[in-house]
């Protein structure tokens, strides 16, 4: 589009069409986990989206975790129903890389969760992750309960202080309930990318500044 920047955010006015029906396949069993990749999940469960750049790395971190139920990789945040990944990839969609984590919080508490979301991106860059640039690599945080946004907002201030300290500026992250947004599926080949290729593309590491521990 002509005078469109990737480093700004589209219009629901400019964004592209989307498609009225999924333009490809997604299977339903997780490759690594064995799970159902697109559900149902056990009722003990909860789901949450992450944005974090390349949702690839991102979504290694999270099936590693022990009491990780299922995750997969999409689009979320944007205007254009049932996008592609080269649609999404033009910024034209207003979507970002997103993960869907289901885990069971007996298992995994929610700060551990966000814990790991926090300290494994700088949620500080606004429209890019490192060399990554446009919206679709921007920071989100999309809970589905009370409890995943009261642990959203405890944690986003507490690390904000410890990055404010380290001379870091404010944190982007887009904080809101994930039912104001639908999730699109990526396609399968993008679905635990780094299990199927072993050697590809990875950008996530730990920063090395710690969320501190929460009295909660």
């Amino acid at each position: 589009m002509f005078g469109f920047s990737k480093s700004s955010m589209i219009t629901p006015d400019k964004a592209l069409p989307g498609h009225a029906t999924r333009p490809f396949t997604v299977g339903d069993t997780h490759a690594v986990l064995g799970s159902s990749l697109t559900g149902p999940w056990p009722d003990t469960s909860v789901s949450i989206y992450l944005a974090m750049g390349c949702f690839w790395g991102a979504e290694e971190i999270y099936w590693r975790m022990p009491g990780v139920v299922s995750t997969s990789v999409g689009y979320m945040g944007g205007f254009s129903p049932n996008p592609t990944y080269e649609e999404v990839c033009t910024g034209l969609t207003g979507h970002t890389e997103a993960v869907r984590v289901v885990y069971e919080p007996v298992k995994l508490t929610t700060y551990d969760v966000l814990k790991t979301f926090w300290e494994n991106h700088d949620p500080t860059q606004g429209y890019r992750q490192g060399n990554d640039m446009g919206t679709q690599y921007r920071s989100a945080l999309l809970y589905t309960t009370d409890e995943q946004r009261d642990m959203a907002e405890l944690t986003s201030k507490a690390y904000q202080s410890v990055i404010s300290e380290r001379g870091y500026g404010d944190i982007t992250t887009q904080i809101a309930p994930a039912s104001d947004f639908e999730y699109f599926y990526a396609e399968d080949h993008h679905q635990q990318y780094l299990y199927k290729v072993p050697n590809g593309y990875r950008c996530h590491a730990n920063t090395g500044l710690a969320l501190p521990a929460l009295a909660v």
